[in-house]
């Protein structure tokens, strides 16, 4: 299950549609202002499904939510260390620090 970092520094769940394999963001309280956001469908699929009458299986959601959930915790425990070690931005400054192959080869020519 991929995962994205938000803004803020903060890992969130990103989904796959079941249906259409589109991937999706749900809002973080995984409800939709016209109802619950299902872990198994987007937005989009999970209206279509709804207007079909077709309900998500509930053992399927929880299969999905768990795995979200077990990757976002993998995410944060392999957060990368943030580099110490970070190149100027500056030029050299000295003539001896530009030169190399590419140097010579101007002159020989």
């Amino acid at each position: 299950m991929p995962r994205i970092r938000d803004g803020d520094r903060r890992l969130r769940m990103v989904f796959e549609c079941a249906e259409c394999g589109a991937h999706y963001l749900p809002p973080e309280g995984m409800v939709y202002p016209d109802g619950p956001a299902s872990p198994v469908w987007c937005a989009h699929c999970q209206a279509a499904k709804r207007a079909a009458g077709v309900r998500e299986d509930p053992l399927l959601a929880r299969v999905a939510l768990a795995a979200a959930r077990a990757a976002l915790a993998r995410a944060a425990e392999a957060e990368p260390a943030a580099r110490s070690d970070v190149r100027p931005s500056r030029p050299p400054a000295s003539r001896r620090a530009r030169s190399g192959p590419g140097g010579v080869r101007g002159k020989l020519a």
